[in-house]
């Protein structure tokens, strides 16, 4: 079986993504619908993450990706590529939607098609998150349920398991 990784891997090159890249692209100069996106998707992983889900990680992770997208178009936090902020919003707009690869409604394989495209997400951009976090945490933001992503006591992204 793939790993997670292995798995975003295969949906981020899938033209059903493309379609969110496209998306997000487009949105990304409105920034009050990005916000209104970003604020959806966080609640949407909140949900999930109040499951006590054994993938924390990714998570957190997701949630510094919201975090990070909304530090960019308020014009907070500038020292990242606009293509990788486009990636991100288009991860997000793809967790967000309920027509995906596995739409949502199907249990549990419904949502691991977005985890594991998150998975490919921190896999591609991990040194733009680990940058992100450490501006976070040097401008007093971070977010208690933030860890760093080298924490040694949290498994690595590819370790997290198969799908």
């Amino acid at each position: 079986m793939a790993t997670l990784a292995q798995r975003g891997i295969q949906i981020s090159k899938n033209a059903i993504f493309s379609l969110f890249v496209n998306r997000a692209s487009k949105l990304l100069g409105k920034p009050f619908k990005v916000i209104t996106i970003l604020n959806e998707t966080a609640d949407k992983l909140a949900d999930e993450n109040s499951k006590d889900n054994k993938f924390k990680q990714l998570f957190d992770v997701a949630l510094t990706l919201v975090r990070l997208v909304r530090n960019y178009i308020t014009g907070d936090y500038r020292q990242i590529q606009t293509s990788t902020i486009i990636s991100g919003l288009a991860v997000l707009l793809y967790v967000l939607s309920p027509i995906d690869l596995v739409p949502d409604f199907i249990p549990v394989l419904g949502f691991l098609d977005d985890l594991s495209l998150i998975s490919w997400f921190v896999g591609k951009f991990q040194v733009e998150i680990t940058n992100y976090r450490e501006w976070e945490t040097r401008a007093g933001n971070t977010s208690p349920a933030a860890p760093a992503l080298g924490d040694p006591s949290l498994p690595a992204v590819a370790e997290l398991g198969h799908s």
